[in-house]
């Protein structure tokens, strides 16, 4: 790759970098669409930027996974979105740690913005409520443990 391309590469990576954090995949990606980048070029690009702190994976990924915690996303959702990204397994599960959540008050959240604070009494509710959790990337265990968690007191058996 001549000099003047990886200069318009580099500038062009810096653009992107300043609208949002990307993982190292996702630049990867746009970069190749616009330009003609050789692998090695690119490691070189991206060894640069991260000794620059504009690209590092761990912040993307905790940012990402803040963000998805405030849409009312839930782990499985979220890990298979980072996945997605291309972010290592390792720096998903690093940042999940350090995030700390506590899924199952997340999910009854959210089950309670869309439908209320009262539990469905009747099974097909239950199950409607269920797949809407379910789509949100909340786990089975966890569902079927928001509809016997009360916010207000701790459990009810």
């Amino acid at each position: 790759m001549s000099h003047s391309l990886l200069r318009e590469c580099e500038g062009a990576a810096l653009r992107i970098l300043a609208l949002r954090d990307h993982s190292s995949h996702e630049l990867a990606q746009k970069l190749r669409q616009r330009f003609e980048c050789d692998t090695e070029s690119l490691a070189l690009l991206f060894e640069r930027l991260q000794a620059l702190g504009y690209l590092d994976d761990l912040r993307f990924a905790q940012a990402f996974i803040r963000a998805s915690i405030a849409r009312g996303r839930g782990l499985q959702r979220i890990k298979h979105d980072l996945q997605t990204k291309g972010v290592e397994q390792a720096l998903i599960e690093q940042a999940l740690t350090e995030a700390d959540i506590d899924w199952l008050q997340l999910a009854s959240a959210q089950r309670i913005k869309k439908f209320g604070k009262l539990l469905p009494t009747d099974f097909k509710e239950r199950a409607r409520q269920s797949r809407f959790l379910a789509g949100r990337g909340f786990s089975t265990d966890t569902i079927r443990a928001v509809f016997q968690y009360h916010p207000d007191d701790d459990w009810v058996g």
